[in-house]
């Protein structure tokens, strides 16, 4: 195995550098970028390790999957972030292992030293338990999942255009997404919004009126983590505009083009389970921690939840080990006034991120760090053109200022301002003329297929064409939780 070399070490931009303390940080994304950043130009040598060399706007993932921007509206270069911070390098690479007692990560076969490591590698999808749905209904968790579920529907559309059987057209222009949260309800909205307007003007042989898209939820309502009369409202508008909610009832099975509910309570008269037809399903009901959680917890014997998260103390470090920090979705961090784990939204992550690295500063000049207090600017979906909801603190809004500040807030937390500019240049002219400059059909089908918060592709059972299995400290992990 190579020894670990570090480009501070080889070309110092100063002599001093080489005595800094080594600072690893395990993935790019929300809170991993906030620590690098706040660690820039301070007395300490950064390295930050990414499967990807991007850094993705999840939030805004579903608009690629509608056609709305492209993925270089979604995406920035970890090293166009990061190109004007001497102390940081960015690495490509996976890490596949770690030694907490000789403080070292393994990646690309190569070993890193590390005086603190900052561990900060998001979630992936979880199907609870039943992983061989994942071909059937993609997620939209990586730029791969908003590509295949862009090219699944636009693909239906580009066939029911050359379908006579106007039964065979209503099931290809019909799409059932799963999960009722912020995610399922964006891209439930913005698909529809596409279907209608590309089959009323695009595609000149279709019926926009066969035109279906269905939104289905185990709770009673959509958007449960938010206020009733927001869920309420979210839930009245999307219905205006076609979308057909299914609630109460949860996925039992998923085959190709069809997908079962069952309900568990169903109203006297009627039936205990839906079959839904669509040529389109898209899965956006589950999550669980990255792989690296259960990788930590075996190398170190830090407990992890239900979901794979690792359990941290107050500083976000784990036990028995001061110098390893998990922040992000990785991470349970349930040291709140209400008791309660502070849920994976881009807002928590960057204060986590943030805070650790300002952490990480105080200790190195002897001081302490206030601690660790989650400010809760409140939450927000985008339901249709010009409307959303948004509850922040308390004041709730709906409708055109319900999106005006949803978009203001998403371009705020955008870290790169040429994105803020086409995205804002984007939205913009879909609210003007109503067309999608990125109905692109790429890739090839089901490329998404084992490809999960980076690079690494699962073996596919009986398929000797698939890629080798990745090594077994790097293989995700499906948690089992209730559907």
């Amino acid at each position: 195995m190579a020894k670990e070399r570090f480009f501070l070490e080889l070309e110092p931009s100063e002599a001093v550098m080489k005595g800094w303390p080594h600072v690893v940080i395990v993935g790019g994304g929300f809170a991993g970028l906030k620590a690098a950043h706040r660690l820039a130009g301070q007395p300490v040598r950064v390295t930050l390790v990414d499967k990807r060399n991007f850094n993705l706007f999840q939030p805004l993932l579903y608009q690629v999957a509608s056609g709305l921007v492209s993925e270089a509206d979604v995406a920035t270069p970890l090293r166009l972030l990061l190109a004007r911070a001497a102390n940081v390098q960015v690495l490509l690479g996976e890490v596949v292992d770690l030694d907490a007692a000789a403080r070292e990560v393994v990646f690309n076969d190569r070993r890193l030293r590390y005086d603190s490591l900052i561990l900060a590698t998001g979630s992936g999808s979880s199907y609870f338990g039943h992983e061989e749905w994942r071909e059937l209904a993609p997620p939209m968790k990586i730029l791969e999942h908003a590509d295949e579920i862009r090219r699944r529907v636009l693909t239906a559309l580009e066939e029911a255009e050359q379908t006579p059987d106007p039964e065979r057209c209503r099931f290809l222009q019909s799409v059932v997404v799963v999960g009722g949260g912020p995610s399922g309800c964006e891209l439930a909205g913005s698909i529809n919004e596409l279907l209608r307007h590309a089959a009323r003007r695009d595609f000149r042989q279709l019926d926009p009126g066969l035109c279906r898209v269905v939104l289905v939820d185990p709770g009673d309502r959509v958007l449960r983590a938010m206020d009733p009369s927001l869920s309420q409202a979210a839930g009245d508008y999307l219905v205006s505009r076609g979308v057909e909610l299914v609630l109460g009832g949860r996925v039992q099975s998923i085959e190709a083009g069809r997908l079962t509910v069952a309900f568990k309570s169903p109203a006297p008269g009627t039936p205990g389970e839906r079959v839904l037809e669509a040529a389109t399903i898209c899965w956006s009901a589950g999550v669980r921690a990255s792989h690296l959680g259960k990788l930590l917890a075996e190398r170190t014997g830090c407990a992890v939840d239900r979901g794979g998260r690792v359990v941290v103390e107050p500083d976000f470090s784990i036990a028995g080990h001061p110098e390893i920090r998990v922040v992000g979705d990785l991470c349970s961090y349930s040291h709140t006034v209400d008791g309660k784990p502070l849920p994976g939204m881009a807002g928590p992550a960057v204060q986590m991120g943030g805070w650790v690295a300002l952490d990480l500063l105080a200790q190195l000049g002897g001081r302490r760090q206030a601690p660790f207090r989650w400010f809760d600017f409140g939450s927000m979906a985008v339901i249709g053109p010009l409307c959303a909801v948004a509850d922040l603190r308390g004041l709730r809004f709906t409708g055109p200022l319900g999106w005006l500040l949803w978009g203001l807030a998403h371009l705020a937390f955008m870290p790169a301002n040429e994105n803020r500019l086409t995205l804002l240049t984007k939205w913009l002219w879909m609210i003007a003329t109503q067309q999608r400059a990125s109905l692109l059909i790429t890739g090839r089908p089901d490329q998404h297929l084992g490809v999960e918060v980076g690079l690494e592709r699962a073996e596919r059972a009986g398929d000797p064409a698939a890629p080798p299995a990745v090594t077994p400290a790097a293989a995700s992990t499906e948690q089992p939780a209730a559907a």
